[in-house]
């Protein structure tokens, strides 16, 4: 499958593993590599040594091209980028700030970057910054989202609609079926997270795979949107930051209770009471933990029986 992503990238699918924080490691980037897709490591939950180590483990298991995530937002954004930089990454994902931070520096430098926006107007801005590219993610996905709360049916098209630069999609794609939904709105690859975050590569502890597994369609929450829009799976800690934000909490208040690693606590060492379990809306079509390989062959059988069924409806059309 030939896209301008694919193009770009240098992959030969267009699909891109999101850069997670204590979910997207060294062996989650190189499996989806090593399948044709794109493997993203997630610099937002480490700390310069540790990103060196995950980038020279990556590079001895695939010969494949991969990236890495930089949420800008980080005080150490820069150090994480000169580790990148000494290392030979050429393929940077950015997200959680300004693209012109550091988009000129890194063309200059020969990479490819990609910003991850949530609305047009940001869109608009990391074309402006030089980037090769923006993610388009809908409120639907995982993690931080943007104030507007734009749905990826909505963001998308306008995207495309605006922009000179290839679009991808992300929020809410779990199968093939999301993959096959995105490019029909025009978009040239897709960003994968949580289906991702459950597999036997991600380097997420088993009690957030098999909640993500338990999940279903009303089990995630937008909160904190005073000081940061984010998409959890609903525990304890979820339901008394809801009660908190309804309470009319102020965001002092907010932060301290939302405190520094309820990240790590309920992704990587699995606390499911007071940690911050981090997932999109599609957890209610998770049922399994395949190895990546596995979930890319169900990708293509999806896919396939998709457009297939597309195909008999145009077909019914002209009867």
């Amino acid at each position: 499958m030939k896209t301008k992503i694919t193009e770009l990238l240098k992959i030969d699918l267009p699909i891109i593993q999101a850069g997670m924080v204590w979910v997207s490691g060294w062996k989650l980037a190189s499996a989806v590599s090593n399948c044709g897709g794109l493997g993203l490591i997630g610099a937002g939950s480490m700390k310069p040594e540790l990103l060196k180590e995950h980038l020279q483990k990556c590079k001895t298991a695939t010969n494949k091209p991969f990236g890495v995530n930089i949420p800008l937002l980080r005080k150490d954004a820069d150090q994480l980028v000169s580790t990148c930089l000494d290392e030979g990454v050429k393929i940077f994902f950015t997200s959680a700030g300004n693209p012109k931070t550091f988009t000129a520096g890194l063309k200059e430098k020969g990479c490819t970057v990609i910003h991850v926006v949530a609305n047009l107007k940001y869109g608009l801005k990391a074309q402006e910054a030089g980037c090769d590219a923006v993610v388009g993610e809908g409120v639907e996905a995982g993690g931080h989202n943007g104030a507007d709360q734009l749905t990826t049916f909505c963001l998308i098209p306008q995207l495309v609609d605006k922009l000179s630069i290839p679009v991808i999609t992300a929020g809410g794609i779990v199968d093939g079926r999301g993959i096959l939904s995105a490019f029909s709105l025009g978009a040239d690859g897709v960003q994968i997270g949580t289906r991702f975050a459950a597999t036997v590569e991600s380097s997420a502890h088993d009690n957030y795979k098999q909640e993500i597994i338990n999940s279903g369609d009303q089990d995630t929450t937008l909160a904190f949107k005073k000081i940061g829009l984010v998409r959890i799976i609903k525990n304890d800690f979820a339901i008394r930051a809801m009660k908190a934000e309804y309470e009319g909490w102020n965001e002092i208040q907010l932060r301290e209770l939302l405190g520094s690693k309820r990240e790590r606590a309920g992704i990587f060492e699995g606390d499911l009471v007071e940690g911050e379990l981090e997932a999109g809306q599609g957890v209610g079509l998770i049922n399994d933990i395949p190895t990546v390989k596995d979930l890319f062959d169900r990708f293509f059988k999806e896919y396939k029986i998709a457009k297939d069924n597309l195909r008999q409806l145009n077909a019914d059309d002209t009867d």
